[in-house]
């Protein structure tokens, strides 16, 4: 594995921060238990900075790609702050008065399709996933579609990492 490659000065993260970490835990213990699926889906989500990191590739492709936005699922997402072509920072939401440019939310089943290996037909494809009604995309798309297959990479990064969400 080769090692991070820092894009305008900034850093990887190297591991999930212990604010996440109680954030998450946080989270969690304020809604009550959280449903099974829901914490599968958000542990994905937090294994997403990492995944990104040992990418160098992709991160070298997303070097210009900067921005705060919403991601997981409906019920429970995160915010997701990318800076440089990585994910510096990833905290559960919603948070009140957090602002954020373009939101990509879905089910917790079409988490779970969109990232099995190969997946469905229908399933594999974010916009496919909104097309079918099983995700949301709103706020300013200006960032999302400009960097759309970057994007795309970044969230199916999972597929590739041994998982269990059945």
């Amino acid at each position: 594995m080769s090692p991070p490659v820092a894009c305008f000065g900034i850093k990887p993260l190297t591991s999930l921060s212990t604010t996440m970490t109680q954030g998450l835990q946080l989270a969690g213990t304020r809604r009550g238990i959280m449903d099974t699926d829901e914490a599968k889906i958000t542990a994905m989500f937090a294994t997403l900075p990492a995944l990104l990191d040992a990418d160098a590739a992709l991160v070298a492709r997303g070097c210009l790609f900067s921005v705060q936005c919403l991601l997981g699922t409906m019920d429970r997402p995160l915010h997701v702050t990318f800076a440089s072509g990585r994910i510096i920072d990833v905290t559960p939401g919603p948070l009140l008065m957090r602002s954020w440019r373009f939101s990509y939310r879905a089910s917790p089943m079409a988490w779970a399709e969109f990232w099995k290996a190969p997946p469905r037909p229908g399933w594999h494809d974010l916009l496919a996933l909104t097309k079918s009604g099983e995700a949301v995309l709103e706020g300013d798309l200006l960032p999302f579609m400009t960097h759309l297959q970057y994007f795309k990479d970044v969230l199916a990064l999972p597929r590739f990492k041994p998982m269990v969400l059945a």
